[in-house]
């Protein structure tokens, strides 16, 4: 067997990490686009998000999730998601004041009768996403040095 395979968790883990890890991703975008309508939104499906990422690390190891996943990305999207935000907050301004609905809403309880409240969770999932799988990767290269040190 190969170092690459020795890696991670057992096969099992592996397997069922791989059948559901698309569909964790998937869900977590579901939240993101229809927390407007339903129970969700920007937060929830950013956590969601970054737990997907965060099952591929603690079942491959980190190299596999930092390839899926790396450290440029994440920092890339953390601030996309800042700027997004403060976008949607500035372009108000042209209204006559902060986080102005610019965009017409729709029917009641249907997908784009929010105005801007789909955006802002895109905006806020991407920041809660990649920031909190940021913060867990940060924190297992802190458990690795430290392990080294001992």
């Amino acid at each position: 067997m190969s170092k690459e395979h020795d890696k991670g968790m057992t096969l099992i883990v592996k397997v069922i990490t791989r059948l559901t890890v698309g569909l964790i991703l998937l869900y977590g975008i579901y939240i993101v686009l229809h927390g407007h309508i339903s129970h969700g939104g920007g937060f929830a499906g950013g956590v969601i998000i970054a737990l997907s990422f965060v099952n591929l690390m603690l079942a491959y190891g980190r190299d596999v999730a930092l390839k899926k996943l790396p450290k440029s990305a994440m920092s890339f999207f953390v601030s996309a998601g800042a700027l997004i935000f403060l976008g949607i907050a500035l372009l108000g301004f042209s209204g006559g004041y902060f986080f102005l609905n610019f965009i017409s809403k729709g029917e009641p309880f249907r997908l784009f009768s929010a105005g801007i409240i789909p955006l802002c969770n895109i905006a806020i999932s991407l920041k809660v996403g990649a920031g909190l799988f940021a913060i867990f990767v940060v924190l297992v290269l802190l458990k690795f040095e430290w392990e080294k040190k001992e």
